[in-house]
């Protein structure tokens, strides 16, 4: 399929979409739409009765807690492993939190019910998506634990290292009150953990563009929260190895 600019994307640069058996491809691919997610955009907010489930080739989407004054936290983050919408398939077909695009790019929507569908054949796509979930969970856990125990640096490098993993470089788009409003802080605390990063030339950070320049320092500065949750989607996600992405 063709993005607004020509280019030829396949649905398979969605990792998850493209670890499916070509059976279940066949049957999913003619109903998958590309859409471009902006900025900021709000997929859907809590309480919202999910239609569709977005699967992320080059954006990020985070997963929000908003509480009534207004003031939220980043409970996950999701990009080309996995898809947008579990609770589709789990049942539940709305969730309390808010899906917003961190990183803008483009994704595969896909109609819920086809997924529901394709999901109670009882096949592949069941398997990869309840290990899919298992390993959401793992995130999401991590991250409290990481809100109430580490430090807003550590909690930065984590959330980076998180985002960089899902993205095709190194390089994020992202303003300091989106990031604090992800990590559920002031913005003069990720203004003072960005800059410590800048010094000590881990990252350039510059209008809001952040490029990593040295991603190993960046693992040895963030809390060991980054390494629990990537081991676990490792082990849960094999198919995130290089696959052909023809």
């Amino acid at each position: 399929m063709v993005n607004a600019v020509g280019t030829v994307i396949s649905p398979k640069k969605n990792h998850l979409l493209a670890a499916l058996p070509c059976d279940v491809q066949a049957r999913l691919f003619p109903f998958v739409e590309l859409v471009t997610l902006k900025l900021g955009q709000v997929l859907y907010e809590a309480g919202d009765k999910l239609s569709y489930v977005y699967f992320p080739v080059d954006a990020i989407v985070s997963l929000l807690y908003v509480m009534e004054s207004g003031a939220s936290a980043e409970i996950s983050v999701v990009g080309n492993e996995g898809l947008i919408g579990i609770a589709l398939f789990m049942g539940g077909e709305s969730t309390s939190s808010r899906a917003i695009v961190q990183s803008a790019g483009t994704a595969y929507r896909l109609k819920g019910v086809r997924l529901t569908k394709e999901f109670n054949r009882h096949g592949k796509l069941l398997e990869l998506m309840l290990k899919y979930t298992q390993s959401l969970i793992t995130q999401m856990a991590q991250t409290a634990v990481c809100n109430r125990h580490h430090s807003i640096d550590q909690q930065l490098c984590r959330w980076l290292l998180l985002s960089l993993d899902r993205l095709p470089d190194n390089h994020l788009t992202m303003t300091q009150e989106l990031i604090a409003n992800m990590l559920g802080v002031r913005r003069e605390g990720v203004t003072e953990a960005a800059g410590k990063l800048q010094k000590l030339g881990v990252i350039n950070y510059h209008r809001g563009h952040i490029t990593v320049l040295d991603r190993h320092r960046l693992e040895q500065l963030s809390c060991e929260c980054y390494a629990v949750v990537k081991k676990e989607t490792d082990r849960l996600l094999p198919y995130l190895k290089p696959v052909n992405l023809a």
